[in-house]
């Protein structure tokens, strides 16, 4: 079953708020995604082809030899050696990849993907290239967003922009909104470069999170500076209201009909 939402993308009937696992056979394309990052990992793990995939890799040689087409094959790369969180990983990218694809399809899936892995590298790239002139360098560069942690978190963004009342069980325990993601992606990321130091795997990942939440919310980004904007001025406001009343000493009389006693408020012509 399939429903038109509010953001003129096509929801699964198990997604109209509900807990994440719909029992819909994957695509093809999902299948292909997982087969091509088990594929990259093979290449890594052997010394004879392990060149072809360091040269598919996210590295400096985007800026020092050119090698653009890193942009974006990094993100379609396995990652890190096979093992217990690579499968982990896969799992999450499974789940979360087959509700995006559905409520996108194809085109626009895979369009999502590209254009927020390319900008996510973009910036990490120019980062790196500008910390480099100034002396500096990130011995663990890129690290934070190589190979599937970039799906993951283009992947993941994405459901919790599409379906931001659905439930997920973080950790498979805890029930959490899903629009709570945007923020906790940002939050892991951080601590991990408070762990590794690396700064533009930092920002990619910020941008990616940014890119695709823009990408699939009407207004994208505007909205949502105007809409923090709204609520940095409400707190504003309503900080400087509560300064005046503790400044001058003013209380809130409650109405008749309030359970408070009034017995200490005397009427008069400034009080009714």
């Amino acid at each position: 079953m399939v429903r038109n939402n509010p953001y003129g993308t096509r929801s699964g009937g198990g997604f109209s708020g509900g807990p994440l696992g719909a029992i819909e056979p994957p695509s093809k394309d999902i299948w292909v995604l997982l087969g091509v990052l088990l594929f990259t990992l093979a290449l890594g793990s052997f010394a004879a082809t392990r060149p072809v995939y360091n040269l598919l890799l996210l590295t400096e040689g985007v800026y020092t030899q050119a090698f653009l087409w890193q942009l974006v094959t990094y993100a379609f790369v396995g990652f890190g050696g096979g093992g217990f969180w690579f499968v982990i990983g896969l799992l999450i990218l499974f789940m979360f990849g087959q509700q995006v694809f559905r409520s996108l399809g194809r085109r626009r899936f895979w369009q999502l993907l590209v254009t927020a892995a390319f900008s996510a590298a973009l910036v990490a790239a120019v980062v790196a290239f500008v910390a480099s002139l100034l002396g500096a360098h990130f011995p663990t560069g890129f690290l934070l967003m190589q190979g599937q942690s970039m799906l993951m978190t283009i992947l993941i963004a994405a459901f919790a922009t599409l379906h931001r009342n659905a439930t997920i069980l973080l950790f498979f325990v805890l029930p959490i909104r899903a629009r709570w993601f945007l923020g906790l992606e940002i939050l892991f990321a951080f601590l991990g470069f408070l762990n590794t130091k690396d700064l533009p795997g930092f920002l990619g990942i910020c941008t990616a999170v940014a890119v695709t939440y823009s990408s699939l919310t009407p207004g994208g980004m505007n909205r949502l500076l105007k809409n923090t904007k709204l609520r940095f001025d409400r707190w504003r406001h309503t900080a400087e209201l509560e300064r005046l009343r503790r400044k001058r000493n003013l209380r809130v009389v409650p109405p008749e009909d309030s359970d408070r006693r009034t017995d200490d408020v005397h009427k008069g012509p400034w009080v009714n």
